[in-house]
């Protein structure tokens, strides 16, 4: 079974649920603060509680938030490759959740960013793995940099998937294109595909499969492409044939993670031979159990979805 490995940043999410935000210069009461492994935990969880093997292949630091993703990791049976970053701890992220599951954020840098070629080689990807990328590695010259002299020295058989993010499409063009060149996998909301292909100069179709259809010729070879839109499911571009998968609508409570929860659930189908089509099925589903769920760490497994699946599609 291929393992999924991610590349990506571990951070601690500090998530505050707040009535709404505050306007500049003031202040508002939360509901309640808690502290969650984040960032590319959330899309490990998802995939391991999928039945996947998995890898955090980034920096974690060493100190009380370093020990937190560690220990949310290890919990897991996610495998940790690189040493810890000494004298330094894991960064976090503040996340505001309206009631409205609505989510803000603010970022502080810390370990998760010092990243290198021999580090990230810790992973030792094989043929048939999935390595994942987010477009925020690519946002600063401490991560850009050493992936994108380790990406190209991967052998031709490993799969990389990029999630742009929102910042993918401010980047430089060249630093987009470095990494479309050897991206295999294109996995996104519709907001982000918009915005990249508009950041190259073309038109971002409205409708999610044409949509998802554009993505595609961005990519290196015969890749596939992946164009979320929440609740309205996802479109799968794979083989040269375009797919909508409907989604599961539900009435959610926080909304943090559920993209991530989509691709971890997403790569681990894959990683076990499920079809594309199918594996966007279940992620649909993984994804609208998420949001009823507070926390990025609430990721169903796949029993789970197997038990709502046999109650949205109908009988068994």
């Amino acid at each position: 079974m291929s393992r999924v490995i991610h590349t990506g940043q571990a951070l601690v999410d500090v998530v505050v649920e707040v009535p709404d935000l505050p306007d500049r210069g003031q202040n508002v009461m939360a509901a309640s603060a808690t502290d969650y492994a984040g960032g590319t935990v959330t899309v490990l969880l998802a995939a391991a509680r999928f039945g996947a093997e998995c890898v955090q292949a980034g920096a974690i630091g060493t100190g009380p938030h370093g020990d937190l993703i560690r220990g949310a990791l290890g919990a897991a049976g996610i495998g940790v490759s690189a040493p810890p970053v000494r004298d330094l701890d894991t960064g976090i992220c503040v996340v505001m959740v309206e009631p409205s599951a609505e989510r803000t954020f603010v970022t502080t840098l810390g370990a998760e960013r010092r990243v290198s070629v021999d580090s990230l080689a810790t992973s030792d990807p094989r043929p048939g793995d999935l390595v994942c990328v987010t477009g925020f590695s690519l946002a600063l010259d401490s991560t850009r940099d050493p992936l994108l002299a380790w990406l190209p020295t991967l052998h031709p058989d490993v799969v990389v998937v990029l999630d742009p993010g929102a910042a993918f499409a401010g980047l430089d063009a060249s630093v987009r294109a470095a990494m479309l060149e050897v991206t295999d996998v294109w996995s996104s909301n519709a907001e982000e595909a918009a915005d990249v292909l508009r950041a190259a100069g073309e038109d971002a179709p409205d409708d999610l499969t044409a949509l998802t259809v554009a993505v595609a010729p961005m990519l290196r070879g015969d890749a596939v492409a992946i164009v979320r839109d929440g609740p309205d499911g996802c479109a799968v571009h794979v083989a040269g044939r375009t797919t909508y998968v409907p989604g599961f609508p539900q009435t959610p409570v926080d909304t943090n993670g559920a993209g991530d929860t989509h691709t971890g659930a997403l790569l681990a189908e894959v990683a076990a031979g499920t079809p594309w089509e199918e594996g966007c099925r279940r992620a649909n589903a993984a994804a609208a159990i998420k949001v009823t769920r507070r926390g990025p760490e609430s990721a169903p497994t796949a029993a789970e979805v197997d038990a709502f699946l046999s109650t949205a599609d109908g009988p068994a």
